[in-house]
């Protein structure tokens, strides 16, 4: 696959669909939804909750972790998931202004 060419983009483009990405599968979410509901840490509940096999929550949560959405701590043989609310409220702002900055007056088409 060839480059991605990222840095013909500015800063915040790049930004923005970095977080796009993180956010592009409804397991995840679903899974955001659930940890802000809960607003706590959230230890195994998740794949009962999603109904979805143990690996492939443990690969959404580790999507959004490694986009720092979220933020994991291990307690005994459990890591326990909740909401980094430095990033949760980046993305806020970042999505904000993307969305905020449109003015559509009419449909164009």
């Amino acid at each position: 696959m060839g480059a991605t060419k990222t840095n013909l983009f500015t800063k915040q483009q790049n930004e923005i669909a970095v977080m796009a990405k993180a956010l592009a599968h409804p397991a995840r979410i679903a899974i955001l939804q659930y940890l802000v509901k809960k607003n706590a840490c959230v230890c195994g509940d998740l794949v009962e909750e999603l109904g979805l096999a143990q690996a492939t929550t443990s690969q959404h949560l580790k999507e959004l972790k490694t986009a720092g959405i979220i933020q994991g701590s291990i307690e005994g043989a459990s890591v326990c998931y909740c909401i980094n609310p430095i990033v949760w409220k980046q993305y806020k702002e970042l999505f904000n202004t993307f969305f905020k900055d449109v003015d559509l007056q009419a449909s164009c088409c």
